[in-house]
């Protein structure tokens, strides 16, 4: 069973899974976006091998809170923290979390080394290439790092040094327990909410690269 709670815009919605960081996903209604959730469960189930943690067989989807969306989920991306994100959040939660946004990481990385520099183009002629993404998760890893009180400048493509100082220092933070789930900086994301958005980010555009270098 995986406990979900929706977060509901005007155009959008996303059904985020609450233990699962990055497995969230949109639909234009509540039932559609539980669906598409559904239909990456697999896909997900990748990053918890590679984080060696066990995937619930199961396919049962329980709605436990809903949240007003706004402009951003409308937009394409979850935008809002539930109350379910800020109660206290153990040792061995943080340990968890932290780990399936490693593994994020580690699942992004191996899909950019597999596709090729130029991706098929979407209906409308969109979409950027492999090497043009990489620098905008990388761009937007450096902008939400600060959420947790951590400052790098964007690391340059290929720094793999520079890229692996952001990542280490983010899970630096995300690895610690919380006793109420809160912030670590003043208007900071909620350590959970972090979690969540950085590998929704991260796998969102791993996915992307992946249907579009076939």
């Amino acid at each position: 069973m995986a406990r979900v709670y929706l977060e509901v815009g005007k155009k959008k919605v996303f059904a985020c899974a609450l233990e699962w960081p990055g497995w969230a996903r949109s639909g234009r209604t509540e039932e559609l976006a539980l669906t598409a959730l559904d239909d990456y469960a697999d896909r997900y189930a990748d990053v918890c091998s590679v984080a060696g943690v066990r995937f619930p067989a199961d396919r049962e989807y329980v709605v436990v809170e809903r949240v007003a969306g706004n402009a951003t989920t409308d937009f394409g991306a979850p935008d809002r923290v539930p109350d379910a994100d800020l109660t206290a959040v153990s040792a061995a939660e943080a340990k968890r979390a932290s780990g399936l946004v490693r593994a994020s990481w580690e699942v992004f990385d191996r899909i950019a080394a597999e596709s090729p520099e130029s991706l098929r183009k979407g209906p409308r002629g969109g979409g950027r290439d492999r090497d043009k993404m990489i620098d905008h998760v990388l761009g937007a890893e450096a902008s939400y790092a600060r959420k947790l009180g951590v400052r790098h400048k964007q690391p340059a493509l290929g720094d793999s040094e520079a890229i692996e100082a952001l990542r280490a220092d983010i899970v630096a933070v995300l690895a610690k327990p919380s006793p109420d789930g809160a912030g670590v900086v003043p208007r900071g994301w909620p350590v959970r909410y972090a979690a969540r958005r950085i590998a929704w980010h991260v796998l969102d555009h791993a996915w992307e690269m992946e249907d579009r270098a076939s």
